[in-house]
């Protein structure tokens, strides 16, 4: 992102406190309920055979086109979690003082695409070894994480981490730093960051793989 981009040498590497964060607010961010790509909605309700899978792998922009581009999901969104402050801004965010992670939401049905399916293609999209950033992105926001919302989902998880460190040592690269954990609370972006690079095709994309395939 160009604002990103701009100011990244100024990131917080260091996750905030509870005590310090900031304090955000009780109205939750209003969205539009449409996917800009195939119009199936982005919030609840959905459909019965739909569930969740949310992942962190640096700038939201493109990480959200990764699984978008992929026929068989049902929708996706873009939000902050895991972190600290209720219903954050984007402005809020780049301060470092939320704790929050961008994130995709990807609704999906398992009968058409697997778990398993959706961790690939997490693995293979950014690197997992970078710690406190993507690419040129700096700061807690950029880091890696899956957040899981039943107990198959985090032992899955587990395991593909397990399964990946292990391609990763082969290939000659360093220690997994994504952090799996239960999902907190996922708070919808603003509208203008749902699908952005749908909207803005020429808009900025760090995101890059270590070319290395989950095996």
């Amino acid at each position: 992102m160009a604002l990103k981009n701009m100011i990244f040498s100024t990131k917080k590497t260091v996750m905030p406190l509870q005590d310090n964060a900031l304090p955000g607010r009780d109205v939750p961010m209003v969205i539009t309920n449409r996917h800009v790509v195939n119009g199936n909605p982005i919030a609840a309700p959905f459909p019965k055979s739909i569930q969740q899978a949310l992942f962190g792998l640096g700038c939201f922009w493109g990480a959200e086109r990764k699984f978008w581009q992929c026929p068989d999901v049902f929708s996706t969104a873009v939000g902050y979690s895991a972190g600290f402050t209720p219903n954050p801004t984007y402005d809020e965010l780049c301060t470092g003082l939320t704790g929050h992670n961008e994130v995709v939401l990807v609704n999906y049905d398992p009968a058409l695409i697997t778990y398993q399916q959706l961790l690939a293609l997490f693995w293979q999209a950014h690197n997992p070894t970078q710690g406190m950033g993507q690419g040129n992105d700096v700061g807690t926001q950029y880091r890696s994480g899956i957040y899981t919302y039943s107990q198959e989902q985090f032992d899955a998880a587990s395991n593909s981490k397990a399964q990946y460190q292990q391609c990763l040592t082969e290939a000659g690269f360093g220690e997994i730093t994504t952090e799996i954990m239960p999902a907190s609370l996922f708070y919808y972006a603003e509208d203008y960051h749902q699908q952005y690079l749908a909207k803005n095709p020429q808009g900025y994309c760090g995101l890059g793989g270590l070319g290395v395939a989950f095996c």
